[in-house]
């Protein structure tokens, strides 16, 4: 088992995008993952465009909320992403941001009860398994006891969603409750927080997390500043724990690539 590495960016201008994604390649990232929310472009034809000016990056919205789109339209969506990147989609799907309710308002449609979003998901899933040629690997964000045995059903990779705040104990609990519910492999990841000293601003400003928190929480996504001491952490969480993929978000990729150095 390698370690993998994803970069979470959104398009700013077409050039821009460009340029970030093809640079992220070159740093040796497999995959660049964008937010699906409408405060951002819409991920499959910005996808598209990354694929068409890339060669071996992979793709991945992170993640689509699954009440949004009918699984017809994911199948379709997803169909056509696969084709134009030979293959290199990959499904990331969840249930919905907090806020998530209010943009399936402006979108017309029913954004439903928990047990209804979940419901969506599992079908989404299955549909894209049963209708596209390959089938993409399918990653879902969870944390919660009935999202993790959805995963246990249906992810090929869980999305640990967890409070920036989580400790490592808190991640252990979450991979031991999906390795207790399958046999089936199933792989971890873990998005970022912040890094030494460096932390997003939009952890800070629309979250209130601040850099004493984390510290405080020992938090998981409080990456060491020292990058050796930061690889051999990842190092021992993907022996221990199999999170074999770390996603950095944009705002911390110049802090991260030290440590991306490491596994160079």
């Amino acid at each position: 088992m390698s370690m993998n590495f994803g970069i979470v960016i959104a398009p700013r201008s077409g050039a821009t995008w460009i340029e970030a994604v093809q640079t992220a390649e070159r740093q040796g990232y497999g995959t660049v993952l964008l937010p699906d929310t409408l405060y951002t472009p819409s991920p499959f034809p910005a996808l598209a465009a990354a694929a068409a000016v890339t060669t071996t990056l992979r793709l991945r919205p992170n993640v689509l909320a699954a009440p949004m789109r009918s699984a017809a339209a994911t199948v379709r969506e997803t169909a056509a992403l696969q084709l134009l990147s030979d293959g290199r989609f990959e499904l990331g799907l969840g249930t919905g941001r907090p806020d998530a309710a209010a943009e399936a308002e402006k979108l017309g449609v029913a954004f439903g009860s928990a047990a209804q979003r979940r419901a969506q998901l599992v079908e989404v899933a299955r549909a894209v398994r049963a209708e596209v040629t390959p089938a993409p690997p399918i990653v879902i964000a969870a944390s919660g006891a009935r999202m993790l045995a959805a995963c246990a059903e249906t992810a090929d990779r869980v999305h640990l969603a967890v409070a920036p705040t989580a400790g490592e104990q808190d991640l252990a609990d979450i991979v031991a409750r999906v390795r207790d519910l399958t046999e089936r492999p199933i792989a971890f990841s873990l998005q970022l927080v912040a890094i030494g000293d460096a932390l997003p601003p939009f952890m800070s400003k629309f979250m209130g997390v601040t850099l004493e928190q984390l510290r405080d929480a020992n938090a998981a996504a409080l990456l060491p500043a020292d990058p050796a001491a930061a690889a051999e952490l990842l190092e021992h969480r993907r022996e221990k724990l199999g999170i074999d993929e770390i996603l950095v978000p944009g705002d911390l990729s110049e802090a991260f690539a030290p440590v991306l150095e490491q596994f160079r």
